[in-house]
């Protein structure tokens, strides 16, 4: 009887947590479809925003620019990542150990101390704010994820399988 209740008292905390969390993003997808633009009152369903927003130049444009960022970056972070995790594997123990912590600042940092962080590093190099320092700031933030997610599959595999690629060439 206890145990019911307790399994009954998770899944009711479960559903509170889970609709705290998808219940506004639920009502802000279903008032995007409302036909007036108020978010007071629903008059009706309609899909003319959508239809005005993909005829907005601008929306377009920052769309466009925001694929071609995440896909630059996110081919030279994969390549920049997976380099630097096979060098860290390659390490002393207590090397990796100060590696990977130093690695992992940016993912519990704030993004926007990173941010800031990296806005005053441009300033200082004098860079000109552009697609360039967008590009380096978004590898900056993305590098440590692939660590993250590349260094547990190489510590699991075998060890002659890099012997093996470079017989193969």
């Amino acid at each position: 009887m206890k145990t019911q209740y307790k399994h009954l008292l998770q899944r009711t905390y479960l559903v509170l947590v889970f609709g705290f969390m998808y219940l506004p993003i639920a009502v802000l997808i279903a008032y995007s479809f409302n036909e007036n633009k108020s978010r007071a009152v629903f008059t009706g369903l309609s899909l003319k925003w959508y239809a005005s927003l993909f005829h907005n130049e601008m929306i377009l444009s920052a769309l466009g620019l925001s694929l071609v960022l995440a896909f630059v970056s996110a081919i030279i972070a994969t390549v920049l990542g997976t380099l630097a995790t096979i060098g860290i594997n390659s390490m002393s123990r207590k090397a990796q150990l100060i590696i990977n912590n130093i690695s992992y600042v940016p993912v519990v940092n704030p993004e926007i101390i990173t941010g800031v962080a990296l806005m005053l590093l441009f300033i200082y190099l004098k860079m000109e704010f552009g697609m360039q320092t967008l590009i380096v700031a978004h590898i900056t933030f993305n590098v440590p994820y692939v660590i993250l997610n590349v260094l547990p599959k190489l510590r699991q595999m075998d060890k002659n399988t890099y012997d093996a690629a470079l017989d193969l060439g």
